[in-house]
C-alpha cells in the first residue's frame, strides 16, 4: 500500500492536536497519507475517554462526543479558526485578537479522511461530508441478507449521498476481509482449509444485531471465484486485507505475497507504480 494508513479512536482523541499531527504527517508524507477514524470499537474500559479527561457524554458508548470532536477535527484541518490570539500575541505576527486556525495546514488532508462506517446511517453521513469510507468486517445490522449484499448496499448509501450533497471530487471506499490462499500442505493445516463453509456469523455489539463476514480460506481459484462473487468486494475500489499480526512477520508476509501472485490479479489488482490510487467516479 503506497500510504501510511492510522486509525484513530475519536472519543479518546483531542481534535486539535490530531489535525496539527495529520497535517504535518501528510507534508511529510508527500499527500500519501490515509487517515481512519471512527467512534471505535466496544468498550474494553467503563467509559474508558473519562480516564483521558474527555467528559460530558451522554451515550454510554460515547458516540456523542466521538461525533463532535470529529466534526471539531474537520473544521480545523479545513482551515476554520478555533481561537483567537491574545491582545498582545507573544512571538507572533498576529494582529491582537486576530482568529487563528492550526498550524500546519495541509490543503490536501481533508481528501486522505476516511471514516469507518458500520450502518447505512454512519454511510450516508460520511457521503455528505465528502469523505472517503471504509468499511470493515463488521455491519450493525441483520436482515438475512450476505454481509457482502449488506455491505454493497452501504456503499451504495455512501455514494448516492455523496453525490446528492454535490460533492466534485472522487471518494474512495475500502472493504475489509480476511483472505488465506493456501498453496501448501502447510497452508491447510495452518488456515483450516477443507473444515467445511465458513459463512457470515451473526451476533449482538452495543446491543445491537450485527453480522460478521465470513473468512475466505481456500485455494487460489477457489478464492477468486468466492471473492468475484462477494458484491462489496467488486463495489469497492479497496479491498484491505485482515491478518494474524500475532502469527509473526514471516507468516503474514507470506499470506499477502501468496494473495498478490495468485488471487489479486484475477480481481483486477496490479502493482502500485503510477502514483496515488484513486477512486472510483461517483456518477448520476
Amino acid at each position: 500500500m503506497c500510504s501510511d494508513r492510522h486509525e484513530a479512536k475519536c472519543s479518546y482523541e483531542n481534535p486539535l492536536y490530531l489535525a496539527e499531527e495529520a497535517a504535518a504527517l501528510d507534508h511529510i508524507a508527500d499527500g500519501r497519507v490515509a487517515l481512519g477514524v471512527s467512534r471505535g470499537a466496544p468498550e474494553a474500559a467503563d467509559r474508558g475517554w473519562e480516564s483521558f479527561g474527555y467528559t460530558g457524554s451522554t451515550d454510554p458508548r460515547g458516540a456523542d462526543i466521538a461525533a463532535a470532536k470529529f466534526e471539531t477535527f474537520l473544521q480545523a484541518i479545513q482551515g476554520h479558526p478555533m481561537t483567537r490570539a491574545a491582545a498582545q500575541p507573544y512571538m507572533s505576527d498576529a494582529a491582537p485578537h486576530a482568529p487563528l486556525a492550526i498550524e500546519p495546514q495541509s490543503e490536501e488532508l481533508i481528501r486522505h479522511i476516511w471514516w469507518g462506517s458500520g450502518s447505512r446511517a454512519t454511510a450516508e453521513r460520511t457521503g455528505q461530508q465528502g469523505l472517503n469510507m471504509m468499511s470493515s468486517t463488521l455491519l450493525t445490522e441483520a436482515n438475512g441478507s450476505s454481509f457482502g449484499d449488506l455491505q454493497a448496499e452501504q456503499i451504495d448509501v455512501f455514494r448516492e449521498a455523496f453525490r446528492e450533497a454535490g460533492h466534485t471530487h472522487v471518494p474512495r471506499v475500502s472493504v475489509s476481509r480476511s483472505v488465506f490462499p493456501v498453496l501448501t500442505d502447510r497452508d491447510r493445516v495452518l488456515f483450516g482449509a477443507g473444515r467445511g463453509g465458513d459463512g457470515d456469523q451473526i451476533g449482538i455489539i452495543d446491543g445491537t444485531r450485527s453480522t460478521f463476514g465470513r473468512t475466505y480460506v481456500g485455494e487460489p481459484d477457489r478464492l477468486i471465484e468466492e471473492l468475484k462473487a462477494d458484491a462489496a468486494v467488486m463495489s469497492a475500489d479497496t479491498l484491505l486485507l485482515t491478518i494474524p499480526s500475532q502469527a509473526g512477520v514471516d507468516l503474514n508476509l507470506e499470506i499477502l505475497q501468496n494473495f498478490a501472485t495468485h488471487v489479486a490479479p484475477a480481481l483486477g489488482w496490479k502493482p502500485n507504480t503510477e502514483g496515488p490510487v484513486v477512486g472510483d467516479p461517483v456518477t448520476a
